[in-house]
C-alpha cells in the first residue's frame, strides 16, 4: 500500500492515536474484524460512504484521505468556516471498563475499552510529562482518597510512568489482584513504600515491600462532574 491509500491512512492514525480495530469496527457498527479486513485483506475494496464519513469525523480528517471521491467531502463556507487544528493536535485516550478502588478494593476484570476520551496533544504531552501513548481512563470508584479524589471521578493513569520511575504520588496499584488507587510515599532508606488513602477513617498500609505491589501507573489528571 502507498502512503496516501485509504488503508493506508486509516492503519497509521490507528497507531499514532493509539486506537485498535475492534473499537472502531463498533463505532460504525460493524463486526470486530470490519476494519481489519479492510485494512489487511482489502475486503471490503473501499468503505462504505456512512463508515468512511463516521471515521473522519471520529479521527478529524478530510474524508478524502479515507477515500473519498473528489469534490464529495462538504466544504464549509467562507463565513462558517473556523481554524483547523491538525490532525495530531488531537489524542483519543481509551477509557478502561475497570474501576480503580478508593475504599475497600475491587476486583480487577478485563481491561477492555469500552469508549475514547478526545484530548489536545500538547496539554497530554503536558501532564504526562511526555509521550501520551501510555495514558488511560478509569473511574474511582469509593471515598477512600476524598477530597483529592471523589467516587466516580475520572481519571488519567500514565502506564508508562510506573515502578520504574516510583516517587512520592497518587498511583493506581493491583494487589492481590485487586485494583485500588492510593498515595505513595517512598522511604529511601528502609526501601519500603507507605501506601495510605487522603481519607483519614481509613488505614494506612506502612513500610511494604514493593515487590509485593504491581504498580500500574501514576495518575496525572482527574476530572469530575459538578452538580
Amino acid at each position: 500500500m502507498s502512503d496516501d491509500d485509504p488503508r493506508a491512512v486509516l492503519d497509521a492514525l490507528i497507531r499514532e492515536r493509539g486506537e485498535d480495530y475492534a473499537s472502531l469496527s463498533r463505532l460504525i457498527g460493524r463486526n470486530p474484524a470490519y476494519v481489519q479486513q479492510f485494512i489487511k485483506r482489502g475486503v471490503p475494496r473501499k468503505l462504505d460512504e456512512e463508515d468512511r464519513r463516521t471515521l473522519a469525523r471520529y479521527f478529524a480528517i478530510d474524508e478524502a484521505r479515507l477515500g473519498a471521491p473528489a469534490g464529495r467531502t462538504p466544504r464549509i463556507a467562507p463565513a462558517e468556516a473556523s481554524p483547523r487544528r491538525a490532525d495530531a493536535d488531537y489524542v483519543a485516550v481509551k477509557r478502561l471498563d475497570v474501576r480503580a478502588s478508593a475504599g475497600p478494593g475491587a476486583v480487577a476484570g478485563e481491561e477492555n475499552s469500552y469508549d475514547r476520551l478526545r484530548f489536545d496533544n500538547h496539554f497530554l504531552r503536558d501532564i504526562a510529562g511526555g509521550s501520551p501513548a501510555g495514558l488511560s481512563a478509569i473511574r474511582v470508584s469509593g471515598d477512600s482518597m476524598i477530597p483529592t479524589l471523589d467516587d466516580g471521578d475520572e481519571i488519567l493513569v500514565n502506564r508508562g510512568d510506573g515502578a520504574d520511575r516510583l516517587r512520592d504520588g497518587i498511583y493506581v496499584l493491583r494487589v492481590d489482584d485487586v485494583l485500588v488507587v492510593k498515595r505513595v510515599a517512598i522511604n529511601p532508606v528502609a526501601r519500603s513504600i507507605t501506601v495510605r488513602s487522603d481519607n483519614p477513617v481509613y488505614p494506612t498500609w506502612p513500610d511494604c515491600d514493593p515487590a509485593s505491589i504491581e504498580v500500574i501507573g501514576r495518575v496525572v489528571w482527574a476530572g469530575r462532574r459538578l452538580g
